[in-house]
């Protein structure tokens, strides 16, 4: 479901008229929808470690060089050199003195720190991608802003979470008449997502009860 789409199933559970094209989302509602439609999909994307949002990428590391340009688009899980997992070092300082742990790395700005090596190194990282939409072409980034452009959660929870998930936050009244239901179908999509896309069958949210 695209984002057209996405807007006209807001549109229709908040009993507003839908619209047939993008020219038309001229209101501030419209905007409003746009807007927190935005909010809804990035804060989902963030708040785990979702697999569909799994990247991989290579780097390279030159001969006695221990800085490089950070082009990794998101939040860095396992770091590779030579089939070695390296730890992320918050404390930089050893980095730029030369005194950096072996199998260590760290961050200063928009540049990865490591240790010195006297060969050319590359670089195995695997990250959580900060995109959460991908356009017409193909080609991933951090808003929905045409028509066409899909958010990355996939469906059919993507439309469930993002509709109800707006309405929840575009009216934000408990007293609402709709509220109640929105609520429930939100969270039984957020569910249905962390059961329904875990790879591994054991990696599944379980619900444990305990007696007072």
């Amino acid at each position: 479901m695209n984002f057209l789409e996405l807007i006209n199933q807001c549109l229709l559970e908040l009993n507003y008229r839908q619209v047939n094209s993008f020219t038309e989302l001229v209101k501030n509602d419209h905007k409003k929808i746009k807007a927190v439609l935005n909010i809804i999909n990035k804060e989902i994307c963030n708040i785990e470690g979702w697999n569909f949002l799994i990247r991989r990428k290579t780097l390279t590391l030159p001969a006695n060089i221990t800085e490089i340009n950070n082009t990794v688009e998101g939040r860095i899980l396992y770091l590779l050199i030579d089939g070695e997992q390296y730890n992320f070092c918050q404390d930089v300082e050893p980095f730029l003195t030369n005194n950096a742990k072996p199998r260590t790395f760290s961050v200063l700005y928009d540049q990865l720190l490591f240790p010195k090596f006297d060969e050319n190194k590359t670089i195995d990282v695997i990250y959580y991608t900060k995109n959460s939409v991908v356009d017409s072409n193909g080609v991933e980034k951090e808003d929905l802003e045409n028509p066409t452009d899909l958010t990355l959660i996939p469906m059919p929870f993507a439309q469930q979470l993002l509709v109800y998930g707006t309405c929840l936050r575009l009216k934000g009244n408990p007293q609402h008449i709709r509220f109640s239901y929105w609520v429930s179908m939100y969270k039984e999509a957020l569910l249905n997502l962390k059961s329904k896309t875990c790879i591994y069958a054991k990696d599944t949210p379980q619900i444990q009860l305990f007696r007072g």
